[in-house]
């Protein structure tokens, strides 16, 4: 969910206000793929390289998503929403830990789409974990043994990685669980992404072939 900040920056705002506006974008999406749906959805909401931004805007970014908890996603429970935090959790505040888990535990009984929020998370760093937990553990050393250990091994491959702003990257996001998913780029920021564009990423998804390195 890529795109905050410029879209703060064309409109002359402060770039925590880019921050709220993607935040607000989030739970249109969560309803479209419900309503579709889609049984599992992953987004990214802070990596672990955006610490190194400056101090006042990682405070911003902690007040935020103590917001969107709050405010976006308080509901999810009524709506069948299922809600898990993937990543690390001991560098969040304790007062924003306390909401993150609340929320899982709110939402623990839903069914109808399981939302994965990525915090604190990092592509390489869960591999590298994952791999030190598998060494302990003394094996199994295969493909399914290394992501039992994985931060959330019972979520599921994704099937479609949607970028948004125009970035034609991965920027560390579930790179072993993506080793097969199909991509779509777009150049919309992302707090002007809505369900429209999302539909039409789902059915340019349809469209594929996905062979698996098969033929």
């Amino acid at each position: 969910m890529d795109g905050n900040g410029r879209w703060a920056e064309a409109r002359g705002l402060d770039v925590a206000e880019g921050h709220r506006a993607g935040a607000r974008a989030l739970h249109p999406i969560v309803k479209t793929a419900k309503d579709l749906g889609v049984g599992s959805l992953a987004v990214y909401a802070f990596s672990t390289e955006n610490w190194a931004r400056s101090a006042d805007e990682v405070a911003a970014l902690m007040q935020i998503f103590a917001e969107t908890v709050d405010r976006e996603l308080a509901g999810l429970a009524e709506e069948g929403v299922h809600t898990q935090f993937v990543g690390r959790r001991d560098r969040a505040p304790d007062w924003l830990l306390e909401k993150m888990e609340g929320l899982e535990r709110a939402t623990v009984a839903a069914r109808r789409l399981h939302l994965w929020i990525a915090f604190d998370y990092g592509g390489r760093a869960e591999i590298v974990e994952a791999a030190r937990h598998l060494a302990n553990a003394g094996g199994p050393f295969t493909e399914e043994g290394f992501a039992q250990h994985l931060y959330a091994p019972e979520m599921p491959d994704p099937d479609l990685v949607i970028r948004t702003s125009g970035e034609l990257r991965l920027s560390n996001f579930l790179l072993w669980q993506s080793a097969y998913a199909e991509y779509v780029f777009t150049e919309t920021l992302w707090p002007d992404f809505g369900p429209d564009e999302f539909r039409s990423a789902l059915e340019d998804y349809a469209q594929r072939r996905r062979r698996f390195g098969g033929r």
